[in-house]
Parts: C-alpha cells; sequence; structure tokens
C-alpha cells in the first residue's frame, strides 16, 4: 500500500515539474510583437505588448499579464471586428498591423506638449533618442521619448525635460558622451511623434536592456512589455 502510494505521489510530482518547466519556458519568450502569430495560450512579452495596445485603444479589461487567454482572445475579436479583419480571435500578421497603426493614430495624450514645446526641448529629446537608441526599432525609439516625458509629468522626477535629461545617472548616454552625438532624421522624428502624445509604452517610466543592466535595483521594477532590445515599465 506505501509503495503504491509512494509511486502515485512520483507521478505527481513529475507532473508538476513539466508543468512548472513549461510555464517557466513560455514565460522567458522575448519575442517583440509582430515576430510571430499569438493565440490561445501563447505567453511572453510580445503577448504583454498586444494587451497593453488593447487596453490603450479600451477594448481589453484584463490584467497585462502576457498570458493569450480567453480575455485577450475577446478583446483581439472586437478589435478585429472593428476593422473589418477576419473575426477569429488570432493575432498573426493582419492583425498586428492593423493594431500598431491603430494604435499610432490614436496616441495616449498625457500633456499638451505641443503647446509647451520648444526646439531646444526637440533637439535634447533627439540627442537622447540617438544616443539611447538608435539601431532600435522606430516605436522603440519613440518609446524612450515618451519615457522622458512621462518623468516630466511625474511628482518624482524633475519638470522639465532638461531637467529629467540630465538627472544625475538617470540615462547612460548622458554619462559616457554620447548625448553630443548628431542626432539622425529619425530620432529627430520620434522626439515630434512623442511631444505630440504618442506613448507607445502606456506611461512607462523606466526602460533598460536586460541583456546589460547591471543595476539590482533597476530589476526591481515591474515590467509590461519589451520593444527591441528594451524592456519598459514602472
Amino acid at each position: 500500500m506505501k509503495r503504491k502510494r509512494w509511486v502515485v505521489l512520483s507521478i505527481f510530482l513529475c507532473v508538476l515539474i513539466v508543468s512548472g518547466i513549461s510555464y517557466f519556458s513560455q514565460e522567458e519568450t522575448t519575442e517583440t510583437l509582430g515576430e510571430r502569430t499569438l493565440t490561445i495560450g501563447t505567453r511572453g512579452w510580445d503577448v504583454r505588448q498586444l494587451q497593453r495596445r488593447l487596453d490603450n485603444l479600451g477594448i481589453y479589461p484584463g490584467p497585462v499579464d502576457g498570458i493569450y487567454g480567453p480575455r485577450t482572445a475577446a478583446a483581439v475579436r472586437r478589435f478585429q471586428r472593428s476593422r473589418g479583419l477576419v473575426v477569429d480571435g488570432v493575432a498573426g500578421p493582419r492583425t498586428i498591423s492593423a493594431l500598431l497603426n491603430a494604435n499610432a493614430a490614436r496616441p495616449a495624450v498625457a500633456g499638451n506638449w505641443s503647446a509647451v514645446r520648444n526646439q531646444d526641448d526637440v533637439r535634447l529629446l533627439a540627442r537622447i533618442i540617438h544616443g539611447e537608441a538608435r539601431g532600435e526599432p522606430y516605436i522603440g525609439q519613440v518609446a524612450i521619448a515618451a519615457v522622458v516625458l512621462n518623468r516630466v509629468e511625474h511628482p518624482s522626477f524633475p519638470n522639465t525635460i532638461p531637467g529629467v535629461i540630465f538627472q544625475p545617472g538617470a540615462f547612460s548616454a548622458v554619462s559616457d558622451g554620447q548625448i553630443w552625438l548628431t542626432p539622425d532624421a529619425s530620432a529627430k522624428r520620434a522626439a515630434n511623434d512623442a511631444l505630440n502624445g504618442w506613448d507607445p509604452t502606456g506611461g512607462a517610466l523606466y526602460y533598460w536592456n536586460p541583456a546589460t543592466a547591471t543595476s539590482s535595483w533597476i530589476w526591481s521594477r515591474s515590467i509590461w512589455f519589451k520593444i527591441g532590445k528594451h524592456v519598459f515599465g514602472r
């Protein structure tokens, strides 16, 4: 009898271990939104990005947890129906492309930046984008600028663009001098898009590169999603 119980317990433990391995291997996927088709059961950073964008459109009521469950699928179907796409609840290339365009056309405006901007701020924002994110996807460049603007509006940070950018230790591009490189056209356009209200991060205050970050404190921040090489969160 004891042997039978031990066998049953061993089988149960094996199932738990295998399930746990499967769960964490799925959670650690780091694809950027658009690199693969997403459907029920998919997990990863790209699912978080999908959920955040659906939430920005006001059609996703669930948690941004990186798990493509029934609520995520239902939100995708609502989006597909509103855009005249095939309504199957699967986030394939056409659905994701339409979602990216929808988010670009419907910026999340936190402040009236168009009313307060000046050319010095635009140039400085372009410099930090170029120094921190040149070579990154364009949406990732806009996201860097959005983090700067989100900090300006947050009570825990300086209330000006120069104040945020030159806050000691805030940006590696300032510390190593890369901020003084001449920004390219992409960085300038990204600065203006962010100032016009486009925030791909949904209000993030922090970003970092998981492959190079050495600060233990930054890993205590809540990660929302990944764009290019950077993760974003609060």
